[in-house]
């Protein structure tokens, strides 16, 4: 007998009480997993590209994040995956056009928020209910292996996510190469990432090392230290205050390996 699997799921909420209910709840429950969590609505559509969920649980209205659920189902069908997750929206917008509109761009299901029973612990059980219904109907769609070439880029999309995130610029030269070096040990760990870097794009290894390193402390002395904290959770020696970059490269290399 074939065991079933987690209805996976990514959240799209900007209130943070209410991301920490769900999260806490699903942490509870073994038939379904939460792989990303996000309260902006162009963050979400990458995310999706990356982890292709099952569902999405989707906050109509982001006003501490950015965007808004509407542009995400807007732009959700642009994707052109081989199957579309099931959303399910939460709002507290009375509109009935508003609602409407919601739905003729592919909200499945919609839950109020204004509804006295309302908790984060909802929109989690009316997936769990239909969490066969959904696997169902999503395994009855082609299904085929990513090409090498779709996850590569499905990959740096992820990287470039993160380097963003702690600050590194994308016109710094170090941001490519940290991009080609994260990318080459996720694939398998390597003693000589720069030489290889340096050999396929004709420089000298020591001006692609220099390169990144300078990317990644630039990012540290410019950045936001809170944004760091929070995007860069890898340990880092009090003294030199900036990670390596064998230690940035694996952080996010092992990250990648093990969401593979």
């Amino acid at each position: 007998m074939s065991v079933q699997k987690e209805l996976t799921v990514l959240l799209v909420e900007d209130d943070k009480s209410a991301c920490d209910e769900i999260r806490l709840y699903i942490d509870q429950l073994d038939d379904i997993r939460l792989v990303g969590v996000t309260d902006d609505a162009t963050e979400a559509l990458d995310m999706v590209k990356y982890h292709i969920p099952d569902a999405i649980i989707l906050d109509l209205e982001l006003h501490l994040g950015g965007g808004n659920g509407i542009f995400f189902l807007s732009k959700l069908h642009d994707l052109a995956m081989e199957r579309m997750p099931y959303v399910l929206v939460t709002t507290q917008n009375t509109s009935n056009v508003t609602l409407e509109a919601a739905r003729q761009l592919g909200a499945d299901f919609i839950i109020t928020k204004y509804e006295k029973d309302y908790s984060g612990q909802r929109p989690v059980e009316v997936l769990r209910m239909m969490r066969n219904t959904i696997q169902r109907h999503a395994a009855t769609e082609t299904k085929t292996l990513p090409s090498p070439a779709e996850l590569d880029r499905k990959l740096r999309i992820r990287i470039h996510h993160e380097l963003d995130r702690v600050g590194i610029s994308p016109k710094a030269v170090g941001y490519n190469y940290l991009t080609e070096a994260i990318l080459i040990a996720t694939r398998a760990p390597s003693p000589n990432l720069a030489r290889q870097i340096a050999n396929k794009i004709g420089k000298t290894q020591a001006s692609v090392e220099r390169a990144m390193q300078n990317a990644i402390n630039r990012a540290w002395s410019a950045a936001d230290p809170v944004d760091l904290k929070k995007y860069y959770t890898a340990a880092i020696n009090c003294e030199r205050g900036v990670p390596t970059l064998t230690e940035f490269i694996y952080h996010y290399a092992n990250i990648l390996r093990n969401e593979l």
